[in-house]
């Protein structure tokens, strides 16, 4: 069995991106700068409103899949998508990257995941996004590929529907028992929010690696003081990394926290930024670098992404490294 460093599960979506002003984002009842859920017919509405479209696949872990397999590891991403021109879009974009796609495209009746998202002139980006196929993952899709693999990367969205979320703690329970880690990304302070008491328990338990930003972790633990938070998480995971959108990036294992410094800029589009941290991160992680060089990873492969349209690389990251001093 072909061994894989870095294995993903999470929503297979193929990201529609176009630019959007702020009262076009008002008049059409967008809420700017996060992500919302929406149904089949409000999804056909943003879609056919949207101009200058870019379609790309993504989905988070897919995202942070995809920039770990282009730095060099052998990835996997397990996905659900219908066998429709979406679905053989993503199936083909990712095998295209050189990540193995192990769920081929599903006859079935839901369509091809999609999210909707608007880039605002100072960069942001509101997240519309309508779960088909990829939210129905189910334990019965993940094949059993984690013998010898380092790491299994999990994303919060996953828990959404009550299959994705017993494929998420089968999988990880599967991994450990494999001798890998478990990585989750907490992905949303609204995703937090709805799965508050799930995503404790699993950071206290199976998972060793997690990943957030400010508002997520101090959402997930309800507190306004963020180092209360993160000391909340470090008590009980190995690792915990936070973004702080323009700030140096925290990470911390066996209480002795580490800082990597960032450099403001107004991004082109934050689409995947969270996620070619992770991306960055867990190549660090996954090839044995100190914490704090895989914090630094993070955050060059963050900056790489927010400098143009698209939620993942086109530069090579791992060249960036190398003249970071890095590699």
């Amino acid at each position: 069995m072909k061994k894989y460093q870095v294995v993903g599960i999470g929503n297979a979506i193929v990201d529609v991106i176009s630019h959007a002003n702020d009262p076009f984002l008002e008049e059409m009842g967008i809420e700017k700068g996060i992500m919302q859920l929406v149904d089949r017919d409000r999804a056909e509405l943003l879609y056919a409103a949207m101009r200058d479209r870019i379609e790309t696949p993504g989905g988070s872990v897919g995202n942070t899949i995809a920039g770990i397999g282009a730095l060099g590891l052998k990835t996997a991403f397990i996905g659900k998508v219908k066998d429709d021109a979406l679905g053989q879009f993503f199936a083909e974009s990712l095998a295209a990257s050189g990540t193995a796609f192990p769920l081929p495209p599903q006859a079935v009746d839901l369509p091809t995941s999609r999210s909707m998202i608007f880039v605002s002139p100072d960069g942001e980006r509101s997240m519309n996004t309508y779960l088909g196929a990829g939210a129905d993952i189910s334990s019965a899709d993940v094949p059993d590929i984690f013998a010898g693999s380092d790491i299994l990367f999990l994303e919060g969205y996953l828990f959404d529907k009550p299959e994705g979320k017993t494929a998420f703690s089968e999988a990880a329970t599967r991994m450990k028992a494999a001798g890998g880690r478990a990585a989750i990304s907490i992905s949303d302070p609204f995703c937090a929010e709805r799965h508050r008491a799930d995503f404790q328990a699993l950071i206290a338990g199976d998972v060793d690696i997690a990943i957030g930003n400010a508002a997520e972790w101090m959402t997930l633990y309800q507190t306004e003081d963020l180092d209360a938070a993160l000391r909340q998480a470090a008590a009980v995971c190995a690792v915990v990394a936070c973004t702080r959108s323009g700030a140096p990036v925290w990470a911390i294992q066996n209480g002795v926290r580490v800082e990597a410094p960032v450099t403001a800029v107004t991004p082109v589009d934050a689409t995947g930024a969270g996620d070619q941290f992770a991306a960055g991160f867990l190549f660090g992680l996954a090839t044995g670098r100190d914490l704090e060089t895989a914090a630094r990873m993070g955050v060059i492969a963050a900056s790489e992404v927010i400098g143009h349209i698209g939620p993942r690389p086109q530069a090579d990251v791992r060249a960036l490294f190398a003249a970071a001093g890095l590699l």
